[in-house]
């Protein structure tokens, strides 16, 4: 039996996931804040699928073979440290010292959205490349290169397929592979928490979005869309933005390393159909001027993934193992 956790800034979910591929278990506890309250909230979310399954198997949990960490942050392939993870206020924390040694099992730790893009491919079967664009709190991207041959049976039962193949992620040689949310595409746009301007993140991201809207309401960036509906200036700006930062962020996927598709997650992925419509209108907008971009036909190579999918979790579960075909290209 294999974990993983999705650890985010408000919430970490949790799934356990059988031999044959298949979720048996899932959970969420809101997420701690700085190094101790993670720890915590980790070792709580093992417990409670711990408890669930006994439950589900006359009081006693299967065991569990290994735990998958997703988490915001920089992390060096093959290591266990976390830097630079802000949103859950930590500057560095060792996972190995602290979660491993609790528990007893193997422990692997991954970006939290590069695990995303292994669980999106996993979901969404075919055996393609995906850049995986994340649009929440901030900006950033997954890419999963193809698929490789592999034994990880988890992975092939999900995809449906049959096949005796894995994605193959790509986490570049300091695991930074994928952050696009700070290239800047509007030297003239708004500023960016980095010090930048016209950053992708400062246009699209769900943070800055909701700065700049500056009004009072539980999912600022679902107001500016219906805002912008009503003829609001400023949330048709901002709306416009919005789509304009991912379509670059798509265009950037595409243009360095050519992927087959584009995945959406993350939570503005909520707004469905209408940010879908926006970002494909603002792509073929702009490839009416190129010949060239348009003979790459990016409206068509972008996506949503579907609502509620555990992405981050599944793929931290599948994660880590370079003996189960989990490439790791440096």
């Amino acid at each position: 039996m294999r974990v993983g956790l999705d650890v985010g800034g408000s919430k970490t979910e949790g799934v356990a996931v059988a031999p044959d591929g298949s979720i048996v278990a899932r959970v969420r506890r809101a997420t701690g804040w700085g190094p101790d309250a993670v720890v915590e909230t980790i070792l709580g979310v093992v417990a409670d699928l711990g408890a669930e399954l006994g439950a589900e198997a006359s009081g006693a949990a299967p065991q569990i073979a290994s735990v998958g960490i997703g988490i915001p942050g920089q992390i060096a392939p093959g290591s266990l440290w976390v830097e630079h993870a802000v949103n859950l206020g930590i500057e560095s924390l060792d996972l190995g010292d602290t979660v491993a040694s609790t528990l007893g099992v193997q422990v692997y730790v991954d970006n939290d959205v590069r695990a995303a893009a292994l669980g999106a491919a996993v979901l969404r079967g075919g055996s393609g490349s995906i850049g995986y664009l994340n649009l929440g709190t901030g900006i950033a991207a997954g890419i999963v290169t193809g698929f490789v041959t592999g034994s990880l049976a988890g992975s092939i039962a999900a995809a449906g397929s049959g096949r005796e193949t894995v994605p193959a992620v790509w986490r570049g040689s300091r695991g930074a592979a994928g952050e696009v949310g700070h290239i800047s595409v509007d030297p003239a746009g708004p500023m960016c928490r980095c010090g930048q301007r016209g950053c992708i993140e400062a246009l699209a991201g769900g943070a800055a979005l909701a700065e700049r809207w500056g009004r009072p309401g539980t999912h600022p960036v679902g107001d500016i869309f219906d805002a912008a509906e009503s003829g609001d200036p400023l949330a048709l700006t901002l709306r416009g933005e919005l789509a304009r930062g991912v379509a670059a962020a798509v265009r950037i996927l595409v243009l360095t390393t050519d992927v087959e598709t584009v995945v959406l997650g993350g939570g503005l992925t909520a707004l469905g159909a209408r940010l879908h419509d926006d970002v494909r209108r603002e792509l073929e907008a702009v490839a009416e001027a190129s010949v060239f971009l348009r003979s790459l036909a990016l409206a068509d190579r972008v996506e949503l993934l579907p609502p509620g999918s555990p992405a981050a979790a599944l793929g931290a579960a599948l994660s880590g193992a370079p003996e189960e075909g989990v490439l790791i290209h440096g």
